[in-house]
């Protein structure tokens, strides 16, 4: 988005003069709005370096745009409903009052021209702007805005002769998947998907039924079962949520769903898949909120963070995090760049998907359609002066091989390898062509890792796992106490509610490269590592067992092959 230099210029003095922010916090915040297409103003927010307030009062003894607080007023609820919801979602704005021509309108951004335009043009009025906190706008939208019916109120609005359509009937398609019912229903499958805290939604098409399932804290969960006329309509409004071809039907397709749910900006990731009973559509639910987290809430022990934050301060070397797609590697990283994230470091990452925009970090999404590959991304970056590169996953000998070289030569690299524990990551890079010696001088560090559900701390409570399975597990203590959940609404009778990571820290030493040299299995190493104090992912999992975080059952599931 353009923004006036003036009103910029004007905006930073006020806040440096005022020392309500710092010259490196306004470099990162342009950083920020560059790589988003923000404004400053609205990067300054994101990054809580401001408030509300300062920007209102910026707007007011500034530039002489007046602010109202909304707490107390009183809305015409015929106007505010007659006003388009997309556009008061999309704009963050909604409707005050109306004289003659002229409709006054609350916003969180009043500066914004192409927003106050675009209402001017969908009402047919003058548009006059007042500034309002996004909070206060947002909870307005939400408590008029918001989708009231059930699914099975708006499943039992639709008749099933109105969605009689075919595959091949395209123009009456995308009709159907534009009528309020169906747009209702998707949003409501969202919109639950959310407050439920689910990572992904699975539309699954069966031979009579639509099924769609959560996967919540790691584990699906069956949600709802819609009557099979609906599936082309649903699965037809989700590809036009997401620009994709709706006449496509017989091959794979992916695009991606920009929302704000709840007052949070949620990205989604669609993959449309097709199969035997027609399209079955997997949604990703990547809300940003959730995925920077500070390094101290990991749930690193207090050595093992002392150590994972030495070595991410180190000049050069390879850092890698391994385990299975969906076990918190990209977090940890993030976590991870983001401490490391400052004025004096070039950080520049090569990804797929890129989940989260960090201030100040160079991010570039794969696009192997373009020719960039994690090999070509890396080769590239290597010649834009870095410090510390990021490379989503080594999945290929060639981009093992360039990332090695780039740790020989002073940089600080950090990656993900799919191994189901620490040690298996040093002969994946072998079983990639690496050579021994250069794995040896280059890597520094291996992080394996899952995520385990936490008991319910609504409903937790002591039991006593079967003495043979501890005798098994060699644990000796007569006097550890084990949880688990009884179930309760909060959890929704699962008896787990979020997740922890657990992990298995393996520093590269002296013993542990001569191992290496020497091309020795992964126990060989895996032996050597834990005679120097490594714990492994099930001995991290008991400490957390014990501390009562999570149970005995949820670390063996996790474990299980490791």
């Amino acid at each position: 988005m353009v923004e006036d230099k003036k009103d910029l210029r004007g905006l930073t003095e006020t806040l440096i003069a005022k020392k309500i922010i710092t010259p490196e916090q306004l470099q990162k915040a342009l950083d920020y709005a560059s790589t988003q297409g923000i404004p400053v103003r609205r990067a300054l927010l994101k990054l809580k370096y401001i408030s509300e307030d300062h920007l209102l009062s910026f707007y007011q003894e500034q530039l002489g745009i007046p602010s109202i607080a909304l707490d107390d007023f009183i809305f015409d609820e015929t106007l505010l409903l007659s006003f388009p919801e997309e556009l008061a979602q999309k704009h963050i704005m909604v409707p005050l009052f109306k004289t003659n021509k002229v409709l006054t309108v609350a916003i969180s951004d009043p500066l914004n021209i192409l927003a106050l335009d675009e209402a001017k043009m969908k009402t047919g009025m003058k548009i006059e702007a007042v500034a309002s906190k996004e909070s206060s706008i947002l909870s307005i939208i939400d408590k008029y805005y918001q989708v009231k019916e059930s699914v099975e109120e708006v499943i039992g609005s639709i008749k099933a002769d109105q969605m009689a359509i075919s595959e091949e009937e395209i123009d009456k398609l995308q009709k159907a998947a534009e009528e309020a019912p169906i747009i209702k229903l998707v949003n409501l499958i969202i919109k639950q998907s959310v407050e439920e805290g689910a990572s992904d939604v699975h539309i699954e098409p069966e031979e009579k039924e639509l099924r769609v399932r959560y996967r919540v804290d790691g584990i699906l969960h069956d949600v709802f079962h819609f009557p099979k006329h609906l599936q082309l309509a649903i699965i037809s409004r989700i590809k036009i949520m997401s620009n994709l071809n709706i006449a496509v039907k017989r091959s794979p397709q992916d695009g991606r769903i920009g929302l704000r749910v709840a007052g949070k900006e949620i990205d989604i990731r669609v993959s449309c898949f097709p199969t035997d009973w027609g399209e079955n559509v997997v949604l990703r639910i990547l809300d940003a909120s959730s995925i920077l987290i500070p390094l101290e809430s990991l749930g690193f022990n207090p050595e093992n963070l002392e150590k994972f934050s030495s070595i991410i301060k180190m000049p050069h070397g390879i850092l890698l995090v391994t385990g299975p797609t969906g076990s918190g590697k990209t977090t940890t990283l993030y976590s991870a760049l983001n401490t490391i994230n400052t004025v004096d470091k070039n950080i520049i990452t090569v990804e797929d998907p890129i989940e989260y925009h960090l201030p100040g970090v160079r991010q570039s999404q794969v696009d192997p359609k373009a020719g960039l590959t994690f090999a070509s991304g890396l080769r590239s970056i290597l010649r834009q002066d870095p410090d510390v590169i990021m490379v989503g996953e080594i999945r290929d000998g060639e981009t093992a091989a360039i990332a090695v070289q780039a740790a020989l030569t002073g940089h600080l690299v950090f990656s993900t390898l799919h191994t189901n524990d620490a040690p298996g990551g040093l002969t994946r890079l072998v079983d990639m062509g690496v050579e021994p010696f250069l794995i040896s001088s280059s890597v520094i560090a291996i992080l394996a890792q899952r995520l385990v559900r936490r008991v319910c701390r609504s409903c937790k409570q002591e039991f006593k796992p079967d003495p043979k399975l501890l005798a098994e597990l060699g644990i000796k203590d007569k006097n550890m106490v084990f949880f688990q959940g009884k179930g309760c609404p909060a959890c929704k009778q699962t008896g787990y509610k979020g997740r922890l990571s657990i992990f298995e820290f393996m520093l590269i030493n002296d013993e542990v490269r001569d191992l290496i040299m020497h091309k020795a299995s992964s126990a060989e190493i895996k032996a050597s590592a834990q005679k120097h104090g490594m714990k492994t992912l099930r001995e991290d999992g008991l400490v957390k067992v014990a501390s009562g975080f999570t149970s005995l059952e949820e670390v063996l599931r996790v474990t299980g092959d490791v």
